[in-house]
């Protein structure tokens, strides 16, 4: 007695759905992974090269209404822009915040502003500059 094989016939009925499933998966997995990556690329040169202005504090010093901030402000050539400051008391609440514009062809601003203060501030945060 002989035993029936229980496999196709090599090249007789195709491909198996299973392969032609797997195909499919791997070319839509190849497609949202480039649009992913297009994506990202897009947000990446943005931030980075679209930055026109950067900022840092330098030093401040608090008195009970006011605190004093020494800002160094970078940026391109003609961008008028504005950085938004704050102070925080010693509790931890915010005392104070404000928007300082910054206009004119310099590419390097280096002010003292002074930020008014409901109470006695402890810090001076900068929150971030925008072009505008």
């Amino acid at each position: 007695m002989s035993t029936a094989s229980t496999r196709l016939p090599e090249g007789r009925y195709g491909r198996s759905s299973d392969e032609r499933a797997d195909r499919k998966l791997k070319i839509a997995a190849t497609v949202l992974g480039a649009a992913l990556l297009a994506l990202v690329a897009y947000f990446a040169y943005h931030y980075i090269a679209q930055n026109e202005i950067s900022a840092q504090v330098v030093s401040f010093q608090a008195s009970d209404d006011a605190v004093k901030v020494h800002l160094e402000v970078h940026k391109d050539s003609g961008t008028d822009g504005y950085c938004t400051l704050r102070s925080q008391g010693a509790d931890g609440s915010e005392v104070g915040r404000a928007d300082f514009r910054f206009t004119g062809s310099a590419t390097r601003v280096d002010e003292v502003v002074t930020l008014r203060t409901t109470a006695r501030g402890t810090t001076a945060e900068l929150l971030g500059c925008h072009a505008g």
